[in-house]
């Protein structure tokens, strides 16, 4: 994984030492999205209100937190009937849609309510696993395909059970956002982070790509770093599940939900990191890829010939494998 100081979520990044000094002349950073965000820039003004203008557009429009965002008002509504949505709602779910098709349904933004089943939701997991009939039940409100999507009008249809949650995209739908504004307004080079996703432009304030530390998918060995890599014009999202899980009866169980089985992974995979141009494209295959696993995930990344590093854990540790397209990017 990917650490920035002081975020809190599982995928975070880390700015590695040897930067000389202030990586850049402006550093901006807050909450946005229940998580951090932090940009480096090298701008001529400053970029505070555009990064939050950019950032409040997103959570606005996406948030499930939020009862009034475009996204809140859209799984209220009593479904079956197209419901008028935003450009950049609509690019986002068009993407997810994508991935889901890619992966065979591994990414699913209509998860919701398994993963709410299994207690890594709002609701408190009791203390057994959830019955049959429930998983039973809690399926037939699942399904990434029940959604239809056109384009003229902007619009999205859904059976009226169904509720779409865009946590695991957002966030890079953000960086993107911010990215692409600081280039509107001039600014040669960046870093923008949310959450743990990110997106990198030019170089830091040594002249020098910027490095970013993939960490040790360990909780015992916090701050360590498996590799690290260099980056200019890259987009990298992080998908991990050995930080959130819960035990139940003796028994472990990840957070990562299959969507296609109803259950919580139980794959070797610690983590995979996803390069791409697109931080939210990369944060879409990374989730979709951590559900996959090892074998799964590599053979869809091979066939779409995307950069990625997967961590596997082995008996005596971890082995990590990478893709041709992954190797340039790494020191």
């Amino acid at each position: 994984m990917v650490r920035t100081l002081g975020s809190a979520s599982v995928v975070s990044a880390l700015l590695l030492a040897g930067c000389g000094g202030d990586l850049a002349p402006q550093t901006y950073q807050g909450q946005t999205m229940g998580t951090s965000y932090r940009v480096i820039a090298d701008c001529l003004a400053d970029m505070t209100a555009a990064i939050a203008e950019e950032l409040d557009l997103v959570n606005g429009q996406m948030s499930t937190y939020l009862p009034e965002s475009e996204l809140s008002r859209f799984n209220r509504s009593p479904g079956d009937q197209w419901f008028a949505v935003s450009e950049p709602l609509l690019d986002v779910l068009s993407a997810a849609q994508t991935v889901s098709r890619a992966s065979g349904g591994a990414l699913d933004v209509t998860v919701g309510p398994l993963v709410n089943l299994w207690g890594f939701g709002p609701d408190v997991m009791q203390s057994a696993t959830p019955s049959a009939g429930a998983l039973v039940q809690a399926k037939a409100r699942v399904g990434h395909a029940r959604l239809e999507l056109r384009r003229q009008p902007p619009g999205v249809k859904k059976p009226g059970e169904v509720r779409v949650d865009l946590s695991a995209l957002a966030k890079g739908y953000g960086v993107d956002r911010v990215a692409e504004r600081l280039q509107v307004e001039g600014c040669t080079d960046y870093l923008v982070e949310v959450g743990g996703e990110l997106r990198v432009r030019g170089t830091n304030a040594a002249g020098q790509p910027w490095r970013i530390g993939v960490e040790v998918p360990d909780p015992q060995q916090a701050g360590g770093i498996q590799r690290v890599l260099s980056l200019d014009g890259t987009a990298l999202a992080t998908s991990g599940n050995y930080r959130n899980y819960r035990v139940v009866q003796g028994k472990r169980y990840s957070h990562t939900i299959d969507p296609r089985t109803g259950s919580p992974v139980t794959h070797a995979l610690a983590s995979v990191t996803v390069l791409h141009e697109s931080a939210l494209w990369a944060d879409a295959y990374a989730t979709a890829i951590n559900v996959l696993g090892p074998e799964e995930g590599w053979r869809l990344a091979q066939s779409l010939e995307l950069p990625i590093l997967l961590i596997v854990r082995r008996e005596n540790g971890y082995e990590e494998r990478y893709t041709a397209r992954f190797e340039p990017y790494l020191l």
